[in-house]
């Protein structure tokens, strides 16, 4: 599902847009059918305690403390303001009704050329296609306004339904891992998956991601 960014040239083919020549800073809001991305603020700390204490959640992702409390939830939103997270991090909420929904953001690689994807969504919000909504919504913008090369995504080995999100985004399998699981206290198996900015514009022509 192709998202609505709030840019200029959105009508034009991917593949005729011109690439920035460095990355951006900002992160635009990111609107697709359902979906409002935008930046977390204040107002999302009550229900960002309420989804993310949880401990299906928790064990899923590399840097999720568990429990996770109020506290966390007001430090996670304050250093998204200060920048100290990656250089994206959008709260994931409904178009219609403005409900938290989860979290999605981007974070750079040292090689300047690739960026990591990352998503969360609340259980409640589980099986209904917001997160590969979410997560087709910010490929596109890493593609369509930062010079990078390629994506890269990794979900828990066991985790069925984060790998399918990542397959309906156009990622190729690449390799298994360990990485750091906070709320697991140890490493954890991963599947490491990685989509390239020609495969992407190859997708989106022929109309097999949106």
């Amino acid at each position: 599902m192709f998202s609505e960014m709030l840019r200029d040239g959105q009508s034009r083919p991917p593949e005729e847009r011109p690439r920035p020549e460095r990355s951006r800073t900002d992160c635009p809001i990111l609107l697709s059918q359902r979906l409002v991305l935008r930046a977390p603020h204040e107002d999302d700390i009550d229900a960002l305690a309420h989804l993310a204490n949880n401990a299906n959640i928790a064990t899923m992702v590399a840097r999720m403390p568990h429990p996770y409390t109020i506290a966390d939830a007001a430090d996670f939103v304050r250093r998204t303001k200060a920048g100290a997270i990656g250089k994206c991090v959008y709260a994931i909420t409904k178009a219609d009704t403005g409900a938290f929904l989860g979290c999605c953001g981007i974070e750079p690689h040292e090689d300047g050329k690739t960026v990591e994807l990352g998503y969360w969504l609340g259980e409640p919000h589980w099986n209904k296609g917001y997160a590969t909504e979410a997560a087709q919504s910010l490929t596109d913008m890493v593609f369509r306004t930062r010079d990078v090369e390629q994506i890269d995504a990794r979900c828990r080995v066991m985790n069925i339904a984060s790998r399918r999100v990542i397959q309906k985004c156009g990622f190729q399998f690449q390799a298994t891992g360990m990485v750091q699981s906070l709320a697991v206290g140890g490493m954890v198996p991963v599947e490491w998956f990685r989509l390239d900015r020609r495969t992407w514009v190859s997708l989106k022509s022929w109309g097999n991601l949106g």
